[in-house]
């Protein structure tokens, strides 16, 4: 990887270059997962149709199968092609540290693809049962559920992508310390307002209900302090890093 600064221009061809070859991955693990949509889409709502007590969704309109099974695909190939998605972040992001930081790139990738699939599991397995239980709760001799797959699809994709990206808080926040921005005492002393952030966010990234947004909001602030004590080991290290001759001659 070359360490030499770039104009602006350079910059932003650079930058076309990455999100072109993340987008070619999506495409091409959309396009592997198309063939495994209907599954794809069973396994994401299995917790709406287990709440409905095993019953069918309905289709309302001519096109929403074919563009519900699509986003299906759409979101299985998203969450294959993490790997190729961090690599590239990481790859453009990389020419601004020092060599040693470099070197993390690797566990980086890793790192933040367990934590965004952990989120994903954690709000599928255990939080997504317990809201459409909730939902469904409000069912009535007056009122009977009959949820359409485009609306459960488009709420059960929005929460995977809230928990995903939320789990990937320690990675930031370690980021954040690595980069020099903010120090693991400074982030520590911001604990209170990160509390508060994690609520605001809970209740922001779920629908209305008390459930889903307690569990986001109890992870993200035991994230973030997991993140923080992560900070404090990698300062040390981001100190020698600056005192290193070869690093500063690197830059």
């Amino acid at each position: 990887m070359d360490d030499t600064p770039l104009p602006l221009t350079e910059h932003l061809a650079e930058l076309r270059k990455r999100i072109f070859r993340l987008l070619l991955a999506w495409g091409i693990a959309s396009a592997a997962a198309w063939s495994f949509k209907e599954q794809i889409f069973g396994f994401v709502l299995e917790p709406a149709t287990q709440a409905l007590g095993g019953g069918q969704l309905q289709a309302i309109a001519p096109t929403e199968i074919f563009f519900t099974y699509l986003k299906s695909a759409l979101l299985a190939g998203f969450v294959l092609s993490l790997p190729v998605v961090f690599w590239q972040l990481w790859s453009f992001i990389a020419p601004g540290l020092y060599q040693k930081e470099k070197r993390v790139a690797l566990p980086f990738v890793v790192v933040s693809t367990v934590l965004f699939v952990v989120g994903c599991g954690f709000g599928h397995q255990v939080v997504f049962p317990l809201m459409f239980q909730f939902f469904q709760g409000f069912e009535s001799e007056f009122v009977v559920a009959a949820w359409t797959m485009s609306e459960v699809f488009g709420l059960t994709t929005r929460l995977f992508l809230a928990f995903g990206f939320a789990f990937e808080l320690p990675v930031l926040v370690v980021f954040l310390a690595m980069a020099g921005i903010v120090d693991a005492r400074t982030l520590l002393r911001w604990s209170p307002y990160s509390v508060l952030f994690a609520f605001v966010a809970g209740a922001i990234l779920t629908p209305a209900d008390v459930v889903s947004q307690i569990f986001l909001a109890i992870p993200l602030v035991g994230l973030y302090f997991l993140g923080v004590g992560a900070a404090f080991l990698v300062q040390p290290r981001k100190k020698a890093a600056e005192d290193d001759p070869r690093n500063l001659q690197a830059q």
